[in-house]
């Protein structure tokens, strides 16, 4: 057995000791997310305080409480356009994030091949591998080559030596052997 090189080393920490510090964690963290609640709240209604005052309507005649609605549906309409405007950029944003992180994967997904190795394998061991249990039996592709003896070569070069130019072997390979010969020489003294 290896003796062992890095053992863990014992938490300085009880069990229990780490539970009540994870338990004090929790709350002073919901004690904080709470007050930033209370905080958000508060900046609202001072916010919309100062952008709307609060409405006068008593004491207001007809015409002015109809000068005020007008007011009001111009404010609206202005409010309205503006968050329009601001969702579209926020969905142009959007799309132009989406379409910079595919960026971002295509460039780092390219994945580089890596130069192969040289494996030297045999007929039998890649049977194996190819058909596992059902390869029986060796396979020797050089008992299945055509067998070539020296005296066939041998032959074969007689042959090609002997025919060579056809030209030359007009005369053998006709029959005459020599009949021509005999007529030129007969032709010839007229």
């Amino acid at each position: 057995m290896a003796p062992q090189a890095e053992a863990k080393p014992k938490s300085k920490i009880s069990a229990s000791r780490k539970l009540s510090l994870k338990i004090l964690l929790l709350t002073r963290a919901m004690e904080e997310l709470e007050a930033e609640r209370v905080a958000r709240d508060e900046e609202k209604v001072r916010y919309l305080g100062e952008k709307l005052p609060t409405l006068q309507l008593s004491g207001l005649s007809i015409e002015e409480l109809q000068k005020l609605c007008k007011q009001l549906h111009a404010k609206i309409d202005m409010v309205d356009e503006e968050r329009y405007d601001f969702e579209a950029k926020v969905v142009k944003n959007c799309k132009d994030i989406h379409e910079l992180k595919l960026k971002v994967q295509d460039l780092g997904g390219k994945f580089k091949k890596p130069a192969l190795r040289k494996v030297r394998v045999s007929a039998d061991e890649m049977m194996r591998a190819l058909l596992g249990s059902k390869h029986k039996g060796s396979m020797d592709l050089r008992a299945n080559l055509k067998s070539v003896k020296k005296e066939d070569i041998k032959q074969e070069k007689e042959l090609t030596l002997e025919v060579g130019d056809w030209r030359k072997n007009v005369e053998a390979m006709s029959g005459m052997e020599g009949r021509k010969k005999m007529f030129d020489a007969a032709g010839g003294g007229q």
